[in-house]
């Protein structure tokens, strides 16, 4: 049980970090998202979120190692996920692309859930 945490947030960091790929320019970001027609506004607004994923993604990473972090890791992460899945829900109508992302922040959630469960369980919380 005391790697389950641990897991759980490196599964989610390695998601998270997903993104900073698309840090190398508009083609990746168009790739990743499946964006054909992309101004360079939303380019800027796409590589920032990369930014902010991967500074997410690097103290996930740190967390994971620091029993003393892994609540507040978990809430993090937990809210960056069920947030974006709950605007893809809610949104719908998305492309191929970022369903394929709604599959892998799925995957994380789980991988949440059970850091969450051995957290609280470790706590003494029924």
């Amino acid at each position: 049980m005391r790697y389950v945490v641990p897991v759980a947030l490196l599964i989610t960091a390695l998601i998270h970090a997903l993104p900073l790929l698309g840090l190398t320019g508009g083609a990746r970001l168009a790739n990743l998202y499946g964006i054909a027609d992309m101004d360079a506004s939303l380019e800027i607004l796409l590589r920032h979120r990369a930014v902010l994923f991967g500074l997410l993604a690097a103290f996930l990473v740190y967390a994971a190692f620091n029993r003393d972090l892994h609540g507040i890791a978990l809430v993090g992460a937990s809210i960056s996920v069920a947030a974006f899945l709950a605007l893809a829900i809610t949104t719908g109508g998305y492309n191929q692309a970022v369903a394929t992302v709604v599959k892998v922040d799925l995957l994380a959630a789980v991988a949440l859930a059970a850091g969450w469960y051995a957290h609280l369980t470790r706590a003494g919380v029924p």
